[in-house]
């Protein structure tokens, strides 16, 4: 398995925006898609008292199914317009990271 890593940052104003778009378009079209090998998206929010960072882990069962999300350059960000709108700044690529160890707890 494959845990790709992205982070981006937003102001406090625009942190509600971020949020929404990606819990209203970005994820619920990811998921449309139907990606073979796409498990699930985490998204994760922390303040930084004066920025927001945001934080998402995909789920996948392997390179192969990262490229067939973003193609060959499996490494680049995926950030819709309407999420760089409202975003101060982000990762232009995504970490990939070969989970080792994951326990149903």
């Amino acid at each position: 398995m494959i845990c790709r890593v992205w982070r981006g940052w937003a102001t406090l104003e625009n942190a509600e925006a971020y949020e929404r778009v990606v819990r209203e378009d970005v994820i619920p079209g990811i998921e449309a898609r139907r990606i073979p090998g796409f498990h699930h998206i985490d998204l994760m929010r922390r303040d930084l008292g004066n920025e927001v960072e945001f934080m998402t882990c995909m789920w996948f069962d392997s390179i192969d199914a990262i490229k067939a999300f973003v193609g060959e350059d499996y490494s680049v960000s995926h950030v819709p317009a309407a999420a760089q709108a409202v975003l101060l700044r982000f990762d232009a690529r995504a970490a990939h990271f070969e989970v080792l160890d994951r326990r149903a707890q």
